[in-house]
């Protein structure tokens, strides 16, 4: 298609069609549906496993990373998942079928490499408190693990159906500052709560706000008992592994890998030493019960005794109803804050919807396992990446050590000490803390944001999870609402830039925000557009939320900055409107007329739509609006320039609102999204005969109308794009031009023309 640029002296106004080309519903509707519908359906149902994409790729260098890193995590997965299932109030053995189930099922599925998918601290938390509510407000009718079960069915179910769905955009919903603010508080309400069990004091409910848990347990320091004895030491060994390895690495970085191994395998030394030690002390000192001297697991069922159909009880279902919003929320959220973290870190992209596939697959099977909701896990990722791992195919080497020690460990599992198990998890948990540095970027960034962190942590820590999780989500959608319905926006001026180099001169403007004084730097001169002319640039998508604050802050930039075109001192008072007040008071009245005569008249306004991918119907009602009152005010009709329009159907719609044509704006909708299809009002109508008798006068070539002598061929040909309904499009848009430089210069190469027009 050919550009339709029309030369005006020494200014161009006019857009090249063929850079944002005029755009039909058909054509959209062609875009849409261009795919062949089977090849669509195959292609989405490969996606559904992406490890057909590679699985005949795998080598023997794969296999070794693989192989590595599997068995590593699953020395790590069989402690942590015992100790996390103590945290769930469950017994320890569902913690380890909810381990095999999540790394056996998950490399099926996944995109990414380093996830690990099982029981995290975090949800065996949510789990607790979930089982505690339910037992509360059905006392007697459901255990624990029937509970959780059947809520890892119902979460695992949905989160399924979102992914198949393609919603995982939701979670985008939810910046990364409050995941880190529930994750902080939920690592502290953790950690306070396994206090106790380390140094053996009891006494005090440690589900209950994480206030009252440390509280209580400072108050029960005195009553601290023999399981001190085998859950500090537990702590201070694993602390000091790891700082140690760490440094010895620094120290000799040539044995990096082996001081990497040697501390990942301090979860399991420290359990078995701790748990011979147990041994040791209690085989004869268990009383006719069989009870210890200290706490200790007791009793671990062999193999997997729980494989059969998920059993869902509808009453059940209505009891955790209120309980399932917050529980698929942290699901979800915690494995995509994770897989993307991995992703970015080790450069690959993972695919949310598919990663909400894999966990929703991955809990409504391990319901049928007997185990409970579980995610991605930090901290065994974390391990699983640093290992080397390769592919998702090194979850299944995890889940034949998991298998291998419930079937064959389980009756050395009988004698490990509760302490320890508190001190694995403390110390597995307490990296989930937000570092000083992570939480002073936060407030480098955006100090709003670092608020709503700090809410999160502070509801958590006095409140519970759900609230501090639901505290830190609602205030990032409430901060997103208020941004975009009060976007920023700046009146522009210019900025003279030379370069004189050697060989190279070269001046050209650029367009900067101006500030009340004129001025953004003390070595910058900000000149302002011609007088009459304003410029505004606006930061964000013009839509319904926002686009009655960009409307006040034109019209009332206008009005205190541009000469009001009618003098109200020679109207009545009874012709007036009622909420105008006129020029003043008698006294005033001169010195108000003589303020406005000094003012300059409105000509043009100018538009920077370089920033705005999307408006809509409301927008451009609004924006209608504001021409009205803008030439209301002036008394004349005003121009509207637009500059980089990026979309076609951002075009479109502001040519539905009668923007860009350079048509006589008598033409122009006086409105496109009416709730009461009514309009009258004498100054309505002199305005338009104001326009009418105006446009008869103007060349196209020079302002805002097309006069009466172009023939109705003309017309004809201006209008030559079909829509899809029968409608044409204007192919001819004067008042949009390609950069703002051009938007100015037309807009100014008018300016004087009203006051010659009356004067003569």
């Amino acid at each position: 298609m050919s550009q339709t640029l029309k030369n005006v002296g020494k200014r161009v106004i006019g857009y090249p069609e063929h850079i944002v080309p005029v755009i039909s519903t058909k054509d959209w509707f062609s875009r849409v549906f261009r795919r062949d519908p089977i090849r669509a359906v195959a292609d989405y149902a490969i996606s559904l496993f992406p490890i057909v994409t590679w699985i005949s790729r795998y080598n023997a260098r794969w296999l070794t990373g693989d192989l590595i890193a599997g068995l590593t995590v699953g020395i790590v997965v069989v402690p942590q998942g015992m100790s996390y299932a103590q945290i769930a109030t469950l017994p320890v053995e569902y913690g380890l079928y909810s381990s095999f189930i999540g790394v056996l099922i998950y490399c099926f599925f996944a995109t990414s490499k380093d996830v690990s998918i099982g029981p995290v601290a975090v949800m065996s938390l949510t789990v607790s408190q979930i089982i505690k509510h339910v037992q509360e407000t059905h006392p007697g009718q459901w255990e624990g693990p029937q509970i959780a079960t059947t809520l890892s069915f119902i979460c695992g179910f949905i989160v399924l159906g979102v992914g198949l769905l393609r919603l995982g955009w939701l979670v985008e919903f939810i910046p990364a500052p409050a995941v880190s603010g529930f994750m902080t508080g939920s690592a502290i309400n953790i950690v306070s709560g396994q206090v106790p069990g380390l140094m053996g004091i009891t006494g005090f409910d440690t589900r209950a706000a994480t206030y009252k848990v440390i509280i209580n347990t400072l108050k029960g320091l005195p009553r601290t008992d023999l399981n001190a004895a085998w859950g500090l030491p537990s702590l201070v060994a694993l602390y000091a592994i790891r700082m140690g390895c760490d440094h010895l690495s620094k120290k000799y970085p040539r044995r990096a890998r082996i001081f990497f191994f040697t501390s990942v395998l301090r979860h399991a030394f420290v359990l078995v030493v701790m748990t011979i030690a147990s041994w040791l002390y209690t085989r004869h000192r268990l009383d006719s019960k069989g009870k210890a001297p200290i706490k200790i697991l007791g009793k671990v069922p062999a193999g997997l005794q729980h494989v059969k159909a998920p059993e869902i009880d509808t009453n059940l279902v209505g009891a955790l109803a209120s309980q399932l919003p917050i529980a698929t929320v942290i699901l979800f959220l915690e494995h995509i804050a994770i897989s993307k973290s991995f992703g970015r870190l080790n450069g690959y992209k993972i695919n949310p919807n598919q990663e909400l596939i894999a966990i929703g697959v991955t809990n409504t099977i391990g319901s049928c396992f007997g185990a409970y909701p579980a995610t991605g896990s930090f901290s065994r990722s974390a391990l699983k990446s640093k290992s080397g791992v390769r592919t998702p195919l090194a979850g299944i080497l995890t889940a034949i050590v998991v298998i291998v020690a419930l079937y064959g460990l389980t009756p050395a599992f009988f004698w490990i000490p509760n302490a320890t198990l508190s001190a694995v998890i403390i110390h597995a948990v307490a990296d989930l803390v937000a570092t000083p540095r992570q939480v002073y970027s936060y407030w480098r960034v955006s100090p709003l944001e670092w608020v709503i962190w700090l809410a999160g942590v502070l509801v958590t820590i006095f409140a519970t999870i759900e609230a501090g999780i639901y505290t830190a989500v609602v205030a990032s959608l409430v901060l997103l609402l208020i941004r975009i319905a009060h976007p920023r926006g700046q009146f522009l001026g210019k900025v003279l830039l030379k370069k004189d180099t050697p060989g190279c001169k070269e001046e050209r403007e650029v367009f900067v925000p101006m500030k009340d004084n004129g001025i953004i730097n003390s070595d910058l001169k900000v000149v302002p557009p011609s007088p009459g002319v304003i410029v505004y640039r606006l930061e964000e998508s013009y839509l319904y939320p926002n686009c009655s604050h960009i409307n006040d802050v034109l019209v009332d930039y206008v009005k205190a900055h541009m000469r009001r075109g009618m003098d109200l001192s020679t109207i009545r008072l009874g012709d007036r409107q009622w909420n105008d007040p006129g020029p003043g008071r008698k006294g005033s009245s001169v010195s108000a007329q003589e303020e406005n005569a000094k003012k300059p008249v409105l000509h043009a306004v100018v538009l920077d739509f370089s920033s705005i991918s999307h408006v809509d119907t409301t927008a451009i009602q609004s924006l209608i609006d504001t021409r009205n009152e803008l030439e209301r005010w002036a008394n004349h009709p005003v121009e509207f320039h637009f500059a980089t329009i990026l979309s076609p159907w951002i075009r479109r719609a502001l040519v539905a609102g009668g923007f860009g044509l350079g048509a006589s704006a008598s033409t122009a909708p006086q409105e496109i999204a009416a709730v009461v299809p009514y309009r009258d009002g004498l100054r309505d109508r002199q305005l338009s005969e104001l326009r009418e008798e105006q446009a008869k006068e103007l060349d196209v070539e020079t302002g805002t109308a097309y006069p009466d002598s172009i023939n109705s061929v003309d017309r004809k040909k201006e209008q030559r794009c079909d829509d899809t309904f029968g409608h044409t499009l204007p192919l001819e848009t004067p008042f949009f031009h390609i950069d703002l430089a051009g938007a100015v210069n037309a807009a100014e190469s008018g300016v004087g023309r009203w006051e010659s027009e009356n004067a003569s």
